[in-house]
């Protein structure tokens, strides 16, 4: 696949995906959110692709937020389909069974803050920036944002950032969990590889059972959860994966996963 504001390649059974657009600081345009969905689709229904990196082309950003040209004339009704276009995108990144390790590279801003937000694993350097910087516009987080983020860090700081719309460090970021990790800015993608590349060499249906698990289960009941989790240990009992799994612990060797 090849695309005007993505740039794809492919490390083994990881797939890294660069939003390509430097000179406006990687900023989500209606154009880019078509072909991330476009790549998503397609790297969701890659069985060898098994783990997925996002990140920001340059040395600046991750991703600076939304296009404001875009933002700055819609209507209403236009105000509220961008909203729901871009949340659907960004769900599918949060339920498409597969790791995705957003690599935060420098800013993370608004829709960037967002996108990072509903990745599985957060690894930021250490010269990065995150924050929703909406209410200076006058608008509110249209991409999740104003949910994921208290789901994340608590109601209070949830609100802290939301209302001061100010930047929060990387190492601020890490300390009320916002990110998992902050590395050194030479060394972030090579730390999202090799993150990637752990999580890539798991159990791929397992994986997706605690993803699914994990995600469903936060905003139901704890019963209801539990059900469900139940309902996931039953059918991956089936699986050749949980055979070989059980049977190389037993016999002391590294399992081999087929993904079935």
């Amino acid at each position: 696949m090849t695309f005007d504001n993505l740039l794809l390649e492919r490390d083994g059974a990881v797939a890294i995906l660069t939003f390509n657009r430097p000179k406006v600081l990687n900023a989500l345009n209606a154009a880019t959110l078509g072909e991330l969905e476009t790549a998503l689709r397609a790297l969701q229904s890659d069985d060898e692709v098994r783990a997925i990196v996002l990140s920001g082309a340059g040395e600046k950003a991750f991703v600076a937020g939304a296009d404001i040209n875009e933002l700055a004339v819609l209507t209403p009704a236009q105000g509220k389909e961008h909203a729901r276009h871009g949340q659907r995108i960004f769900d599918l990144i949060e339920q498409l069974g597969k790791p995705v390790i957003a690599a935060i590279n420098g800013f993370a801003l608004g829709g960037g803050c967002e996108l990072a937000m509903a990745c599985t694993l957060r690894v930021a350097a250490d010269t990065a920036r995150l924050g929703q910087p909406e209410i200076n516009l006058g608008i509110i987080p249209g991409y999740g944002g104003s949910q994921r983020l208290p789901r994340l860090v608590g109601k209070g700081r949830a609100l802290e950032i939301l209302l001061t719309g100010d930047m929060v460090s990387a190492q601020r970021a890490y300390e009320i969990g916002l990110v998992n990790q902050v590395v050194p800015a030479a060394e972030l993608m090579a730390a999202a590889r090799t993150l990637a590349a752990t999580l890539a060499g798991k159990a791929p249906i397992a994986t997706r059972y605690i993803l699914e698990a994990v995600n469903q289960g936060l905003d139901m009941p704890l019963a209801q959860a539990q059900f469900l989790e139940t309902a996931l240990f039953g059918a991956i009992a089936s699986t050749e994966d949980t055979r070989e799994g059980t049977s190389a612990f037993l016999e002391k060797r590294k399992a081999t996963w087929k993904g079935r």
